[in-house]
Order: C-alpha cells, then sequence, then structure tokens
C-alpha cells in the first residue's frame, strides 16, 4: 500500500477485527484507502498462505475521527485490545462506540460474530 502521507499511529489485531489508528491525508478517502488496505493485505495474507482456508474480509468498516488531544488515549485503548476484548465482544465494543459518537444505524448493517469453526 502506498503512504501518500498516512501516518501510522497504531495498530492491533484480534481474530475478528483489526484497529487501525491513522493520521489521515485530507486529499484522500476514507474509503480509498480502506479499499488499499482491505486489498493489499487479503492479497498478501492468501499469497503467503498464512490461513488454512482462502481469507476475505467482511463487507464495510467503522471509521471514526479523533483530535490531537485524544492521541494518547486512543493508542493505549487500541494496544490494550486482548485485556479489553476478555470481557466485551467485537460487536459490543462496536455498539458501545456508535452511541458515543451518537452514529444512527441499522442493525443489518453492523458486522457479524465470527462462527465457532470458521476463519
Amino acid at each position: 500500500m502506498q503512504n501518500n502521507g498516512h501516518k501510522l499511529l497504531a495498530i492491533n489485531t484480534m481474530p475478528d477485527h483489526l484497529h487501525l489508528f491513522i493520521g489521515l491525508n485530507p486529499k484522500q478517502s476514507v474509503s480509498d484507502l480502506m479499499r488499499l488496505v482491505k486489498g493489499d493485505s487479503s492479497e498478501f495474507v492468501n499469497k503467503e498462505k498464512f490461513t488454512q482456508h482462502k481469507f476475505y474480509w467482511q463487507d464495510g468498516y467503522g471509521a471514526f475521527s479523533n483530535s490531537r488531544s485524544q492521541i494518547d488515549s486512543v493508542v493505549k485503548y487500541i494496544l490494550n485490545q486482548k485485556e479489553h476484548h476478555a470481557t466485551k465482544t467485537f460487536r459490543e465494543e462496536y455498539l458501545e462506540i456508535l452511541k458515543e459518537y451518537g452514529v444512527e444505524y441499522d442493525e443489518k448493517y453492523i458486522f457479524h460474530d465470527l462462527l465457532d469453526g470458521e476463519g
């Protein structure tokens, strides 16, 4: 993936989702960035055969903006995902974030939990 002036601030993965915190170049749209992230990472994972089955991302993504004063707390939040998800699922976390940011949503568009035995 080309840098295009982005600055990676934090990244952390869980079995069913990824948190990516970046300083976004205002000349690039979030949808273009996510298309590149998902496309390039899927191609890499499948080429290197990191999974037994073909890897693909679910449709959609969540994107939230934060002020400069929140950088440290967001980085800590992302780096502590393992501990955080010991008590809360990704879906629970995502719904809380949507409510916290006052985002209206339709349940049918919310990410689905992974099924046991898949992935």
